[in-house]
């Protein structure tokens, strides 16, 4: 499971750049593998294979797999909530909403296996992240849904559940990246998909959610 301040171990002396290279080769060898086979799915002999390194020296980094598997999440929300943190309540409600849309449509195409692997562990009952939702995400979500719904008291947005908003935006956005075969195979333009996908977001959630 994610550490949480009280557990995490004092931080070591500062890396070198070949260190944190290093580190950087390995966490992103290890996404790729995490989200196509899963936890179960994965070995560190594949990780090593992808990041070009011998197991012994991966495991000089990271001891194991649970340690690179906790580690490659930590980063991957970091920046999977990145946009969620940066609604501003002080925003025109529209444009904010629209900017976070946005900002998720670009992660689903920019980096679809930091959804992918998201998905997966979700779907295996997030065994390693459930303390994570049930506290961090929790509290982020409980704060931006107070802000949605500080707008929609205000007359600035249509009467919509703030969470299933942002479980809408969350699913039409995602799925370009967790179901990318399908959508690819199922386009007559996979060139213009993501521009495609935008300009149809764009107007379905705008027009649902300003006012009438």
């Amino acid at each position: 499971m994610l550490l949480d301040d009280s557990q995490k171990k004092p931080s070591p002396e500062k890396s070198t750049r070949i260190q944190v290279q290093n580190r950087e080769r390995i966490l992103n060898a290890a996404l790729d593998v995490f989200s196509r086979f899963g936890y179960r799915g994965s070995t560190v002999a594949q990780i090593a294979e992808g990041s070009e390194m011998s197991k012994a020296n991966l495991l000089y980094y990271y001891k194991s797999k649970n340690d690179i598997y906790t580690a490659v999440l930590e980063h991957t929300l970091v920046e999977w909530l990145a946009p969620l943190t940066a609604l501003d309540p002080n925003g025109d409600p529209a444009d904010q909403l629209w900017k976070y849309t946005q900002s998720k449509l670009a992660l689903s195409k920019s980096a679809p296996e930091a959804s992918r692997l998201f998905a997966n562990e979700i779907l295996q009952g997030a065994p390693m992240i459930k303390q994570f939702l049930q506290n961090d995400l929790k509290a982020l979500v409980d704060e931006k849904c107070a802000v949605i719904q500080h707008w929609i008291d205000s007359g600035k947005l249509a009467k919509v559940t703030p969470l299933n908003l942002l479980f809408l935006i969350w699913a039409t956005t995602q799925h370009y990246a967790d179901f990318h075969v399908q959508a690819e195979l199922l386009s007559n333009d996979p060139d213009n998909l993501f521009s495609d996908a935008e300009a149809t977001l764009k107007t379905i959630i705008l027009n649902g959610l300003l006012p009438r």
